[in-house]
């Protein structure tokens, strides 16, 4: 059986761009995977991660849409369907809306994913670029929904979204399937001036799997993002999600929320990059963790000289439903810039005992009262999901919630 290194090679010069992801590959073979011993990967289970474990995914195959995206289809004005990265279906034609599946940018790519092992092989492996375009003044009623099937294999999707000037728009990305697969996701996002995205990243892939993802947004003048990351799958479900707010007046909203079983590993970080006045970011965590699985969240707001007025926020809340699982929280703050706003808060610790009394007291049996509990922490985040996508993400979180157990 041919080693990833040599199926991956092979991929790469049958490419038309092979010298460029060429460059990528090499840089990636030079560096090599990251290791438990760098601050930043020290909680992942990166011992038991061995590449040539996966078979590479070097042609799109058919597949049907996963349930969730299935159920989301008829509610979005379109749906791309990508299976093992490669676009299989770019769906329906849709007004003030361009699709184009292109090749990487190779100097910027390299340049600004040069330390990320994981991007690097995104930058060589990826089977293109999916640019969803949403034309300047054009308001999207209905979401663009991304679905991304996963098999076995490892898979390497990028997306990357941009909205011109004045364009309102929803795009919901869905991450489903994988059995024992890696998933290796590049997203990046240019919301223009004025503009509004609300983006919804829902992974929800098998626990066998691998899930590393890494986003990076871009927001102009008055441009507002609101960004909410949910993870429910993989064994090793880690989401890197950064924002530049570069024109003045922009805003950025990052929510994520997750929930762990198992032995399942959350790790969520986060950098929001204020350089420009006047900006605000708000950033809100909230997770729970069962039986011996664990969460990390590391969140950095970084204000540059110059930008005076920022308000920038994190939140980061954690629920422990065993005495076997672990959280920790890490927020950061580097501020450069006297006149502004900035704020901190972490929370670790099980479901209140007195709260819990209080519904037993009044009817409430203790698992049901257990459930009401992790239910009411997590409705903030929940009804901060798009009205037109709410309900049918909600159901389906329901349905994991109801599988947690808590054990005192």
């Amino acid at each position: 059986m041919a080693s990833f290194r040599d199926t991956a090679l092979h991929f790469v010069r049958t490419r038309p761009d092979a010298s460029q992801r060429g460059a990528s590959f090499q840089r990636f073979l030079d560096t090599g995977l990251p290791s438990a011993s760098e601050e930043v990967w020290r909680y992942a289970p990166l011992e038991d991660l061995d590449l040539d474990g996966f078979a590479l995914a070097t042609e799109p195959r058919a597949e049907a849409l996963g349930p969730v995206a299935a159920a989301l289809a008829p509610l979005a004005s379109r749906t791309i369907h990508l299976v093992d990265g490669f676009v299989v279906d770019e769906g329906r034609p849709t007004e003030g809306v361009d699709v184009v599946v292109d090749a990487v940018d190779p100097e910027g790519a390299l340049e600004a994913y040069a330390s990320d092992a994981f991007a690097l092989l995104n930058n060589a492996l990826t089977p293109g670029v999916v640019t969803v375009t949403v034309r300047a003044g054009v308001a999207l009623e209905a979401p663009i929904v991304i679905a991304a099937g996963a098999g076995s294999a490892a898979s390497f999707p990028r997306v990357r979204v941009v909205l011109e000037r004045g364009a309102r728009a929803v795009l919901v990305e869905v991450y489903e399937g994988g059995s024992g697969s890696l998933v290796d996701v590049v997203g990046e996002y240019e919301v223009g001036p004025d503009a509004h995205l609300a983006l919804v990243a829902y992974q929800r892939l098998d626990h066998r799997s691998w899930h590393v993802a890494r986003t990076s947004a871009r927001l102009a003048s008055d441009a507002r993002l609101s960004h909410a990351v949910v993870g429910l799958g993989a064994r090793y479900d880690r989401s890197r999600n950064d924002a530049t707010l570069e024109g003045r007046g922009a805003e950025n909203v990052l929510r994520t929320t997750f929930f762990g079983a198992g032995d399942q590993v959350h790790d969520f970080r986060t950098r929001q990059f204020h350089v420009a006045a006047h900006t605000r970011s708000t950033l809100l965590s909230k997770g729970a963790v069962a039986d011996q699985s664990r969460s990390i969240y590391t969140g950095l707001i970084e204000i540059e000289h110059g930008a005076r007025k920022t308000d920038a926020r994190q939140t980061n809340h954690n629920l422990l439903l065993s005495p076997s699982a672990h959280a920790d929280s890490v927020p950061n703050l580097e501020i450069r810039e006297n006149d502004v706003v900035c704020a901190h808060a972490s929370s670790v610790g099980p479901l209140d005992e007195l709260q819990l009394w209080y519904l037993e007291s009044r009817g409430v049996p203790r698992p049901e009262a257990q459930r009401l509990m992790i239910r009411g922490f997590f409705l903030e985040m929940l009804d901060a999901l798009p009205r037109v996508v709410a309900d049918l993400l909600t159901a389906d979180v329901d349905a994991s919630l109801g599988a947690l157990e808590v054990v005192a």
